[in-house]
């Protein structure tokens, strides 16, 4: 078992408390055997509200899958305890949001889309929708009458 942290980095304009919203939150990866080095082409997304069990009653992850290519059952989770988020010190600085663990599956991509939430760094306006998925996301805070902003999401991959 491998513990592996998603580090998330962004240029954020007015803005704390970036976060992903709900146990529905999807993570999209791609995901490579640890067995075999197969990378589907597909985005997969886990989240904590799926649990699925692991062979052999040793508990259960967020994800439990065969290889197309060498048939190994691989598994992800996602670790409830280390979902963390990015504040506006942590500007322009990879922080680790989250980790997984894994078990013959590697994380080696991740695609930010919806679902992530943020506040305005002085006035506290909350910002419930914002969608990643072109790396930038921009608004206007009424309260604090100046334009908010997250720009430049990038990611990598560190073990824990």
């Amino acid at each position: 078992m491998v513990k592996i942290g998603l580090q998330f980095k962004a240029t954020l304009e007015n803005v704390t408390n970036v976060r992903p919203v709900g146990e529905d939150f999807r993570w999209f990866l791609k995901l490579k055997c640890a067995n075999c080095g197969e990378i589907p082409e597909k985005w997969q997304y886990i989240n904590l509200m799926d649990s699925v069990p692991l062979k052999g009653g040793r508990g259960s992850a967020s994800m439990v899958q065969k290889c197309k290519l060498c048939a190994r059952e691989n598994s992800i989770d996602i670790m409830r305890d280390t979902i963390t988020p990015y504040n506006a010190e942590d500007s322009e600085r990879f922080k680790t949001m989250v980790q997984f663990e894994c078990r013959g599956l590697e994380p080696v991509d991740f695609q930010p889309q919806a679902g992530f939430a943020a506040e305005g760094a002085e006035s506290g306006t909350k910002f419930p929708e914002i969608t990643l998925l072109e790396k930038d996301w921009t608004e206007y805070d009424e309260k604090a009458s100046e334009s908010v902003g997250i720009y430049e999401v990038t990611h990598q991959f560190v073990k824990c």
